[in-house]
């Protein structure tokens, strides 16, 4: 790939960029929660990883901890580890979620199956709790994640439902202006996402759940970019149901399972439409016919994915030391670091800022569009540099407050203006 690099010929880029490498540094010292970052695999490396947004790192105390479970409780306790800890597991750390991340009080948060099945589940018990038949439409928006979208074009054909669709601005995300005028009268159910994953951009939680509550409607939000960077108050925001993954900012690992939450308020008599045998009552009683567990557990259906539960446990514990206040607070300073970059590298290159300024309006990533950037970011990974592409044009740098430091940032940012072709 043919490539520029204007600090060798301009003394004036060189001065800017010894300046913000400082800038880095200067960041760095002063970060409260730079300690954490030592307590991950990767992070004593010259790799910038700016993809947690993605797949987050793992923790070093990771391999001990799925160690231990291998040899003490799968080899040691064997079936018997089922009674004695592993049928808990998605309550007790699904709590440990919520009270931590979520905001949340217990019993309404439990970990399980994808986040494809687990949006899947609200949007059917949702939908199945709208009792007025004039309520035929679900709300959603054209930038959401693919998932989002497929699934209720799937719920919507199987039940006769019908689509209203907001045209988002895949620069920016959906608006409070844009729910109130696309609510009303036939409103059942509006799925959105708070962090859009495109842009980064980060919906008004607050305000849109109680637009669509005036509308007589229920919300279900898709948390997968937030939980873990951003503060989330699902209680005192009357949230009805959300969904999310664990392998980004949870840490997980990949394929680690997701979460549900649903509102204390809905659970008594709610049912969702997967029957398996953990989420019945008496679940080893081996029954004829299907009655759900009271509360939460009712919404698990097969054998949970013990694994990655484990893994998300270490990231739940920093997170609670650290408080998401600090970790949101880191977030934005990392972001507006990365903005400054942007504006000293990459916007007179002819790069664009496809994400909002205003730090109280993007979630803990930043997207940049450049028609080079497919070509770029194939090249970045081969230096070790590695952020997110998304078509068509967009590269992605997904920062994790615990786990990215300002001068990683600065090297993943000066790669990219580095490989940005001449002309």
């Amino acid at each position: 790939m043919s490539a520029v690099d204007p600090q060798a010929a301009n003394p004036q880029a060189t001065d800017t960029a010894d300046a913000l490498r400082q800038r880095a540094a200067e960041l760095d010292a002063a970060d409260p929660l730079a300690g954490y970052r030592g307590h991950f695999i990767g992070t004593d490396t010259d790799l910038s990883y700016l993809d947690g947004n993605s797949l987050g790192r793992p923790l070093k105390r990771t391999s001990g901890d799925i160690s231990t479970f291998i040899h003490e409780g799968w080899g040691g306790r064997l079936i018997r580890g089922w009674d004695e800890e592993w049928l808990d597991l998605p309550q007790a750390i699904g709590d440990q979620l919520g009270r931590a991340v979520l905001g949340a009080a217990p019993g309404q948060a439990i970990i399980a199956d994808s986040t494809t099945v687990v949006l899947y589940k609200l949007i059917r018990a949702a939908l199945a709790a709208v009792t007025d038949p004039e309520r035929t439409e679900i709300v959603l928006d054209t930038d959401n994640f693919p998932t989002d979208r497929y699934l209720v074009e799937g719920i919507a054909r199987e039940e006769g439902l019908t689509l209203r669709w907001i045209d988002a601005d895949p620069a920016s995300g959906v608006t409070l202006d844009q729910v109130r005028e696309a609510v009303g009268p036939a409103t059942a159910v509006v799925l959105l996402s708070h962090v859009a994953y495109r842009s980064g951009f980060l919906a008004d939680l607050p305000g849109i759940t109680a637009a669509v509550h005036d509308a007589g409607g229920l919300v279900v939000w898709d948390l997968c970019h937030s939980a873990g960077s951003v503060e989330l108050e699902l209680d005192a925001c009357g949230v009805d149901f959300a969904a999310g993954c664990t392998y980004k900012y949870l840490n997980g690992g990949p394929g680690s399972p997701a979460f549900a939450y649903v509102n204390a308020r809905h659970l008594g008599g709610l049912s969702q439409p997967i029957w398996g045998w953990m989420g019945r009552k008496d679940a080893f009683e081996m029954g004829p016919g299907y009655e759900a567990a009271p509360g939460i557990r009712g919404f698990l259906s097969g054998t949970p994915a013990i694994f990655g539960m484990i893994a998300m446990r270490g990231t739940l514990d920093l997170i609670e030391e650290a408080g998401m206040p600090a970790i949101r607070e880191k977030s934005r300073r990392l972001t507006a670091y990365a903005l400054e970059l942007y504006d000293a590298w990459l916007a007179p290159a002819g790069v664009k800022l496809a994400t909002p300024r205003d730090p109280e309006l993007r979630g803990s990533h930043i997207t940049v569009d450049h028609p080079a950037f497919r070509e770029v970011t194939a090249a970045l990974w081969e230096k070790d540099v590695i952020p997110d592409f998304r078509a068509p044009q967009g590269i992605r740098i997904g920062l994790s407050p615990l786990s990215t430091d300002f001068a990683e940032v600065h090297r993943g940012m000066d790669a990219i203006r580095s490989l940005l072709p001449a002309g």
